[in-house]
């Protein structure tokens, strides 16, 4: 019976994608134990990996058809507003926002979570109105269910992550249809939200963090000191890097949240440009076998998830790789399966198990095309 079980789990499992990520998870925990030994960033990034490894693989055994339900994506909205509102009696403060959540010792960010139901409640919008995509009265009905958690995100305050909505809702707007008419509309409505964010929202320090993006160097000692010192690692590590263990911006700790915010820094001042290479080749297979995935998608719905995923793997980690070298503002925005944290890498092995779960009642290939892709077993 056990081996029945595991054989069905297995059977659709995409094993190219899934040891690409596996490789790009350790070079996260390789860069994170090659500073002082190894570390407790280390031992707490391994069991997280782990659970999340057993937590893909059930989720890839289970039948997710019922997320088509109106009435489950509504509830699920529901639990989205009610973690983000919960955050402002009971959570916890972390770098200036109040983001986290405390159960019995443990900790969580429940941002990582509403990301995802943010793609489960677009991919059910869209999926039913993608004929209609063209009228602007699905543009601004899906961007209001967007707006309730962008805000309630901001006000905690989190820009980085409430950016990560916008861009997840503009992405799925733009491969649904949007008419190019509606697009200038929707960068019109975002120049004015950001003026009236600007205006009335965001805290110094986060206009700091702005206008060091737009010239780093102008105060390196404060605001722009972690975009300086990011720079400096990535460009000392030049094209072999310095060795695994003998990172010296990072290791002496010259470079601050280097298993966080500037994982890509660390990385590459000890790997240099040949790894940042390898690194960003995981990635492209990561994204395409997604893509290739989401396109066999047994309907609408699984289409505009699997791209929906994508959308926001791909978001994450452009986020925080233009941070790390300075072409984007700092937003504490995490590096896909490589920086350090349990809740970020829990939720994208569970979404990548949704992810395989949908592939079991995918469309068929036809069999000269499947000859010609590498699939997993």
């Amino acid at each position: 019976m056990l081996a029945s079980l595991l054989r069905y789990i297995f059977k659709n499992i995409d094993w190219v994608l899934f040891v690409s990520v596996l490789t790009v998870c350790l070079f996260g925990l390789v860069t994170m134990n090659s500073f002082v030994g190894r570390t407790q960033y280390f031992n707490n990034q391994f069991l997280w990996i782990s659970l999340g490894v057993v937590l893909f693989f059930i989720a890839s055994g289970i039948d997710w058809r019922f997320l088509k339900n109106t009435r489950i994506i509504v509830i699920l909205f529901g639990c989205a507003v009610g973690a983000l509102s919960l955050l402002y009696i009971f959570g916890s403060a972390f770098k200036g926002a109040q983001s986290f959540l405390s159960v019995g010792g443990f900790s969580f960010q429940p941002a990582n979570i509403i990301e995802l139901i943010t793609i489960f409640i677009l991919a059910k919008y869209f999926s039913r109105r993608h004929m209609e995509i063209a009228h602007i009265r699905h543009i601004i009905v899906s961007g209001l269910y967007v707006l309730v958690l962008f805000v309630l995100v901001v006000l905690q305050p989190d820009f980085g992550g409430a950016m990560i909505i916008f861009l997840l809702w503009l992405g799925m707007v733009l491969v649904s249809g949007i008419s190019k008419k509606h697009l200038f509309l929707v960068f019109f409505i975002g120049m004015v939200t950001f003026g009236g964010l600007w205006l009335f929202i965001f805290k110094s320090y986060q206009k700091e963090r702005i206008m060091t993006f737009l010239n780093p160097m102008t105060n390196i000692l404060d605001e722009g000191y972690n975009v300086y010192q990011s720079t400096i690692a990535i460009g000392s590590g030049e094209v072999f890097g310095k060795g695994v263990g003998y990172g010296t911006q990072s290791k002496l700790q010259f470079l601050p949240e280097y298993q966080t915010d500037f994982i890509f820094a660390a990385y590459a001042e000890e790997w240099g440009f040949v790894g940042v290479i390898i690194l960003f080749i995981l990635y492209g297979i990561i994204f395409w076998r997604m893509l290739s995935i989401a396109s066999r998608g047994g309907s609408n719905f699984e289409i505009l998830y699997g791209v929906g995923l994508t959308i926001l793997f791909f978001v994450h980690s452009l986020i925080h790789i233009g941070s790390n070298i300075g072409m984007l503002p700092v937003t504490g925005n995490t590096l896909s399966f490589m920086s350090y944290g349990g809740s970020h890498i829990m939720t994208e092995f569970l979404a990548l198990g949704i992810l395989m779960g949908m592939k079991r009642y995918a469309r068929p290939v036809h069999r000269d095309v499947s000859r010609n892709e590498m699939v997993g077993v």
